[in-house]
C-alpha cells in the first residue's frame, strides 16, 4: 500500500502526538471529516498506531520520525560521506533490497545507499517476511561492487560484528549475534541482515547488504512474529534512538567495512563477532534439507561456517545457504 499526498499531509499533522480534532484535520486538509477518517485507516494499514478519542480527535499513540537526508548527511562521518554515492529514500517499497537489486541491474554505482518508511514485502533470509510497519524502523541497503565473488565470503558475520558497533556508539548493551545474520538483544530478535549478490560480467559480482533494525515495533504489526523478538526501545530503557541518527552510525560502519573488505577479509572482524556469539557451547538444532539435526554449536570456522557438534559425536561445518539454526534448552 502506497502513501499518497494527502495520507502524508495527514501524518504531518500527527507527529507531534497531540490530539487534533477530525474538523480542524478536515479544515486544514481542505476535505471531509469522513475524508479524515478514511486517511487515518490508509496509516493504520500502514502499522501505524492512532488513537481516536471522542471530542478530543486523534492521535499517534508512538512518536514518529520521518527520514531526512540532511539529518543523516550531517551525521555521516567524513569518511562514509566520502564513500557513500546518493541517497534513494522513500514512502514505500516492496523492500530496499529488491530495489537496490534493481538498481544493480540498472547499472548503479557502487556506494549508493536505500532507506525507506515501509516496505510492503520486507524479507528476510531464506524468503520469510520481515515486518516494517511505516516510519517505525530502520530498513536499509547499501550497494556495492566486488572484482571477484569470492571476496564477498563471510560478509554476514562481517556486517554484523559492525551493526554491533554502531549499536553500541548510541550506547545500547545486552547485544548478541546468532549465526548466521540475526541480531539479539538480551537473546531476543533485535534485527537481521540479508546479503544478496549478482554475477557481472568480467567475473565482477554486485551485492547488496540490507540492514534491518527494530528501532520501535507496534505490538499488532509484531503479533504475526514467530519467534521473541525485542526493539531498540526496550533495549534503551524507552526512548526509541533516532531514525536518521541510527541510519547514520550504520552507514558510518558499513562503508568502510565494504571498501575494505576485498583486502581484509573477515578475518579482522572475528574476534568480535566471536565475542558475541550467542550460541557458542549451547544445544541447538539445524535443519539441513529436510531434516532436523540436534547436537551443540562449537565455533564457526575462519571462512565463517558453521562448527556443529551433532549427538552422535560428529563434528559438522555447514555453510548458511538454506540452513536454519534454533537454541534448544540445555
Amino acid at each position: 500500500m502506497a502513501l499518497d499526498a494527502l495520507d502524508k499531509q495527514l501524518l504531518l499533522g500527527l507527529v507531534d502526538g497531540r490530539f487534533h480534532s477530525g474538523t480542524a484535520l478536515a479544515e486544514v486538509m481542505g476535505i471531509s471529516r469522513t475524508a479524515v477518517w478514511k486517511h487515518i485507516q490508509a496509516l493504520e494499514a500502514l502499522g501505524l498506531e492512532l488513537s481516536a478519542v471522542p471530542g478530543r480527535g486523534y492521535r499517534l499513540l508512538s512518536p514518529v520520525e520521518l527520514l531526512e537526508e540532511d539529518r543523516i548527511r550531517t551525521a555521516l562521518s567524513h569518511e562514509a560521506a566520502a564513500l557513500q554515492n546518493g541517497f534513494d529514500l522513500h514512502d514505500c517499497l516492496d523492500s530496499t533490497n529488491s530495489h537496490l537489486m534493481r538498481k544493480l541491474a540498472e547499472g548503479a554505482a557502487t556506494g549508493l545507499v536505500c532507506l525507506t518508511e515501509y516496505q510492503r514485502a520486507g524479507r528476510g533470509r531464506i524468503g520469510r517476511t520481515w515486518v516494517s510497519p511505516f516510519g517505525a524502523n530502520i530498513y536499509l541497503s547499501v550497494l556495492w561492487r566486488f572484482e571477484d565473488p569470492a571476496q564477498a565470503a563471510g560478509l554476514s558475520l562481517a556486517v554484523g560484528a559492525v551493526v554491533l558497533r554502531a549499536l553500541k556508539s548510541i550506547g545500547i548493551q545486552g547485544l548478541g549475534l546468532k549465526w548466521p545474520n540475526d541480531i539479539l538483544w538480551n537473546e531476543a530478535k533485535l534485527g537481521g541482515i540479508l546479503i544478496e549478490v549478482a554475477g557481472e560480467a568480467h567475473g565482477r559480482c554486485g551485492v547488496v547488504v540490507g540492514v534491518g533494525l527494530n528501532r520501535y515495533l507496534p505490538v499488532t504489526a509484531a503479533s504475526v512474529i514467530d519467534q521473541a523478538w525485542s526493539d531498540l526501545s526496550r533495549a534503551s530503557g524507552g526512548a526509541a534512538p533516532s531514525r536518521n541518527l541510527m541510519a547514520a552510525h550504520l552507514l558510518n560502519e558499513l562503508l568502510p567495512l565494504l571498501r575494505d573488505y576485498p583486502s581484509q577479509g573477515l578475518a579482522p572482524f572475528l574476534p568480535e563477532w566471536r565475542a558475541a556469539h550467542s550460541l557458542a557451547g549451547r544445544r541447538a538444532k539445524v535443519l539441513f534439507g529436510e531434516t532436523w539435526i540436534e547436537g551443540r554449536v562449537i565455533d564457526v570456522t575462519d571462512e565463517g561456517l558453521l562448527i556443529f557438534l551433532d549427538d552422535e559425536g560428529r563434528q559438522r561445518r555447514f555453510a548458511s545457504g538454506e540452513l536454519r539454526l534454533r537454541r534448544k534448552a540445555a
